[in-house]
């Protein structure tokens, strides 16, 4: 097996969209993502406005309350990804 070092040449976030909206229904990818993700749904309301719900975080056993207190990520980030290619 050869490991090779990490490489960030041509590396530059802006490469990448940021929370498209794939199916053109008015929500881009973080609202898709809240509203699945929702153990209790948000309300919507005009240009995809999510308000209330609620999720549950398995990586710390809790529960939040709205979506604002909530980041849509990568499980990998980009820059890493990149790296690794």
């Amino acid at each position: 097996m050869i490991v090779e070092e990490e490489d960030r040449t041509g590396y530059k976030r802006t490469l990448f969209r940021h929370w498209v909206d794939a199916d053109r229904d008015g929500c881009d990818s973080r609202a898709e993502v809240l509203k699945q993700e929702a153990v209790v749904a948000p309300a919507q309301a005009a240009g995809c406005k999510l308000s209330g719900g609620r999720w549950y975080s398995a990586y710390d056993d809790q529960y939040i309350d709205g979506p604002s207190g909530l980041d849509i990520d990568h499980l990998v980030p980009l820059a890493e990804a990149w790296d690794s290619k």
